[in-house]
């Protein structure tokens, strides 16, 4: 093989890099718009299953449970809502835009995160003004299966539902007052109740405490 031979492959190789690179972008700035509309969209789903009678719900802040970016956010009831077609500037179609009248703070959903046997388990749930917890929600895990995965079903959610800070802590043995583990996994359910959710309610007090919103305005 000649050295003219060896540049022509270099040469060939590099326009197949450069295309393949520039198709890859394409694809990418097409795509994403899309993927960013559809995850907002499940998010909005996720968040209002967590507080199914809100009429608006409003991010609050950040936090980093396990060094991960998570939200929290506050849930509100509408004494009226008013709506108005709107005009827009860009593309000139109507659209419906709501207005919420004297907003009533009925709770708060927090996103978290547990250190479970295998993963970190990410959490989403939500307590009413009482920061008793209402509603949870696993958005992703990879516990054991058969085992540690049973946190994504609703017997053991339901064990969570109703429990106040105080009472966020897992036994071993049938209770109505805190909550009772999973058979044969423990870890798990400890990630999720005093991990994730308890910790996760620590922190939304300590927050709700220092002012990022008036409690129950």
């Amino acid at each position: 093989m000649t050295f003219k031979d060896i540049l022509k492959i270099t040469f060939n190789l590099a326009v197949l890099y450069i295309a393949g690179g520039l198709l890859l972008a394409a694809v990418y700035a097409k795509t994403s718009p899309v993927i960013f509309k559809k995850n907002e969209q499940e998010k909005r789903e996720a968040l209002q299953r967590m507080m199914p009678d809100a009429d608006e719900i409003t991010k609050l802040g950040d936090w980093a449970p396990h060094e991960k970016h998570a939200e929290y956010y506050v849930a509100k009831k509408c004494g009226e809502v008013k709506v108005r077609t709107v005009e827009d500037e860009k593309t000139g179609e109507q659209r419906e835009e709501k207005e919420c009248i004297n907003p009533e703070v009925i709770g708060y959903i927090v996103q978290s995160f547990g250190k479970g046997y295998s993963s970190y388990i990410n959490i989403l749930f939500s307590v009413d003004n009482n920061f008793v917890v209402k509603k949870i929600d696993i958005l992703h895990h990879a516990e054991t299966p058969g085992l540690g995965d049973e946190i994504v079903l609703d017997y053991f959610k339901k064990r969570l539902q109703g429990k106040d800070l105080d009472h966020l802590k897992v036994v071993k043995t049938a209770s109505e007052e805190y909550v009772q583990a999973i058979t044969g996994a423990t870890i798990s359910s400890r990630a999720v109740t005093e991990d994730g959710v308890k910790k996760g309610l620590e922190f939304l007090i300590n927050a709700l405490e220092k002012g990022e919103v008036e409690h129950g305005s």
